[in-house]
């Protein structure tokens, strides 16, 4: 993608994330079902633990692509899992500045160089007790990721066609906590994204289509 290439495709999903979001209707399409815990998905929840996260665009030689990140198995939670740089909200910091914050400590990222585009439909997560706040932000130019050596074990580097690849969807019957479950996830280069994550990138892929269909771009 040349400069021009990739600021055409931010305005695009600028203009996309000012629309009304679509939420759990899309996001739980990629859901396990049944899904782990007794308590539902929403999309707010009181009491629950504010997290921010950074849906990441950065541009390839062959188009838009997102970083993603494998969690360090040194990690509390979710080890060894496909994830968004991101992480709690501190005391006096609203949830963009957290995940700008958290993108920087995971990637070497300056927020600086993040063109922030919107946000997505904040998603609960019913295991964790934590409530995650997408957003949405792109560079300029290819990034070259600083990986935090104790929290990330590889960086995903996720082309947006193959995200929006059909085919890139799939689902296998997993054991979950003893309880066979019916898990759907993107498929890439090995990798298995599932879970929170995947719900979010379903709307991602939502906001993606449309925006496209709106331009007139296959």
């Amino acid at each position: 993608m040349n400069p021009k290439e990739t600021a055409l495709f931010y305005d695009l999903m600028e203009a996309g994330l000012k629309k009304p979001l679509p939420g759990l209707s899309v996001q739980t399409a990629m859901a396990p079902v049944p899904h782990p815990g007794t308590r539902p998905f929403s999309e707010k929840k009181e009491g629950a633990v504010p997290a921010g996260v950074l849906v990441l665009f950065f541009p390839q030689k062959a188009g838009p692509a997102l970083a993603l990140t494998l969690r360090s198995d040194r990690l509390p939670i979710h080890q060894a899992q496909i994830s968004f740089p991101g992480g709690r909200q501190e005391e006096g910091e609203n949830l963009r500045r957290t995940a700008l914050r958290e993108t920087e400590e995971e990637l070497g990222i300056s927020p600086g160089d993040c063109r922030i585009l919107g946000s997505l439909t904040p998603l609960y997560i019913p295991p964790t007790n934590y409530c995650i706040h997408p957003t949405v932000a792109g560079l300029s130019r290819p990034p070259v990721f600083v990986p935090s050596e104790v929290e990330v074990a590889e960086v995903l580097e996720l082309p947006v066609d193959v995200l929006m690849d059909e085919d890139t969807v799939r689902r296998e019957e997993w054991t979950v906590r003893g309880i066979p479950v019916d898990v759907p996830f993107f498929y890439f280069e090995g990798h298995k994204i599932w879970g929170a994550t995947a719900m979010v990138l379903s709307e991602l892929v939502h906001v993606l289509r449309e925006s496209c269909s709106a331009a007139g771009r296959d």
